[in-house]
């Protein structure tokens, strides 16, 4: 295959989604490309990546940067108004052309299934889904403090409240929430659960760490049942450390109840930054083994560094890299994240391991190990690769093309929020929050993407 025929076939167009996948079965064909020949981004669909080039141009520029955060910061305050998304249909027509289609799934059914349709069609396993909408609790007097989407901040947690004499009906709109999430997705797709959504009543269950309401635990059955019934899982949310020792609680019990099977459908959130994380995951570990479950576990780095106290956080970003890539690389190779005499007289029980990361060296020294266990014959945990929609496409392509190359099972996810623009104003607050401080990262993508907007161009050029 010559260069010039690489290139045209790497050309994935959004046109429509069986050109994507003509794309990828023609990669697949013949000697493979390695992946220094073949650009990551050059998976990306046309739409999608010029719109990656648009945003990744402001994330990199301060000045640009600065003010797109004010403005969502502006627009995330506004209850009502010339500025409320619901009122100017101009704004919203704006906001939601770029970048609420860059990192949101769509305002509806309809939308969110033709995102996660696409999505799959580029080579994706399935997708991550999870509802934007939320209330605030501040999590010392478990009372409102606004309404709609809000980040956590100064001790603040989102969740629903309102209750009449019929039940709690926080956590009658969560429910409803989730089960039309969950209705969205299928098989293989991961529905994130956040269980402070269900209001006051339940973040005060959890920061006690008492039995949830019962209208609260009737519906994560509904939920759960319902999953099982489309095969697909749930990934229970690490929040603050307030309420987390609660949230491992439930996440233990409803996978002592559900993960008895050939595969976990719950999973639980464990965060790499808390300096107890291998102490705690040692533990629930240790506690499948002798109960004799599966234990689902996600690993990330942790999202609430701003929020937490600081003496619970590991003091430096690179000994979080190394516990991150310590507990990969144990899990992995069907190790305990902690030796001791517990560990080393019992056996190993089933796991599965989903990586959430956003750190490329990470990503590749997991997968690069996976691959050389399975190389060696070595029995495989189940592992499952994910990043955010509109974030880290540099990694998540380059998996598809690892995937395109090996015999070792890969499988790779896009995590994906959805509602109305207004319901997604915070989170794209977050995400921009998130492009200011991750530097580094956002610097390399971007001349990555500019790179192959050059190969792109010359292309069609010449």
């Amino acid at each position: 295959m010559s260069r010039r025929q690489l290139l045209q076939t790497s050309k994935i167009t959004s046109r429509t989604s069986r050109s994507a996948k003509d794309g990828l079965r023609t990669l697949a064909r013949g000697t493979q490309p390695s992946v220094e020949q073949l650009p990551p981004h050059a998976m990306l669909p046309s739409r999608m990546f010029w719109r990656s080039l648009l945003v990744s141009t402001v994330s990199n520029n301060r000045l640009l940067l600065s003010s797109a955060v004010a403005v969502l910061s502006f627009l995330a305050r506004q209850r009502g108004g010339f500025f409320n998304m619901n009122n100017n249909l101009i704004l919203r027509f704006a906001l939601k052309k770029t970048l609420y289609n860059h990192f949101c799934a769509g305002e509806n059914s309809l939308e969110v299934q033709s995102t996660i349709r696409h999505i799959k069609d580029m080579g994706f396993r399935g997708v991550i889904l999870t509802y934007a909408a939320e209330v605030v609790v501040d999590s010392k007097t478990k009372r409102e403090a606004g309404t709609g989407a809000k980040e956590i901040k100064d001790g603040v947690v989102h969740a629903n409240v309102e209750e009449n004499r019929g039940g709690d009906t926080a956590i009658a709109a969560w429910r409803q929430g989730v089960l039309e999430t969950v209705r969205m997705i299928g098989d293989g797709d991961h529905l994130a659960l956040k269980l402070t959504g269900g209001g006051a009543a339940v973040a005060d269950a959890l920061a006690s760490c008492e039995s949830l309401p019962l209208q609260m635990s009737q519906a994560l059955e509904d939920i759960c049942s319902e999953a099982m019934q489309r095969k697909a899982r749930i990934l229970v949310d690490a929040e603050q450390q307030f309420v987390q020792p609660g949230i491992d609680i439930v996440a233990m019990d409803l996978m002592r109840k559900y993960n008895r099977g050939q595969r976990a459908v719950v999973y639980n959130t464990y965060q790499a930054y808390l300096k107890t994380t291998p102490h705690v995951l040692q533990r629930h570990i240790l506690q499948a083994q002798k109960e004799d479950f599966i234990i689902g576990i996600k690993l990330v780095r942790g999202a609430y560094i701003n929020s937490e106290p600081r003496h619970l956080i590991n003091d430096t970003k690179k000994d979080t890299d190394l516990t991150y890539n310590s507990i990969a690389r144990s899990l992995l190779q069907q190790q305990f994240p902690l030796q001791g005499p517990e560990s080393r007289s019992a056996p190993f029980p089933r796991i599965e391991l989903f990586l959430a990361t956003h750190n490329k060296s990470s990503t590749l020294i997991a997968w690069n190990l996976q691959k050389d266990l399975s190389s060696m014959g070595k029995p495989l945990v189940k592992v499952q690769f994910g990043q955010l929609l509109g974030m880290a496409d540099e990694i998540s392509c380059t998996l598809l093309l690892e995937k395109g190359m090996s015999a070792t099972p890969l499988d790779v996810y896009k995590c994906l929020s959805w509602g109305s623009v207004g319901d997604c104003i915070s989170y794209l607050l977050r995400r921009a929050v998130e492009n200011r401080d991750a530097v580094t990262r956002t610097e390399a993508e971007h001349a990555a993407l500019k790179k192959e907007a050059v190969r792109r161009l010359k292309a069609v050029f010449g």
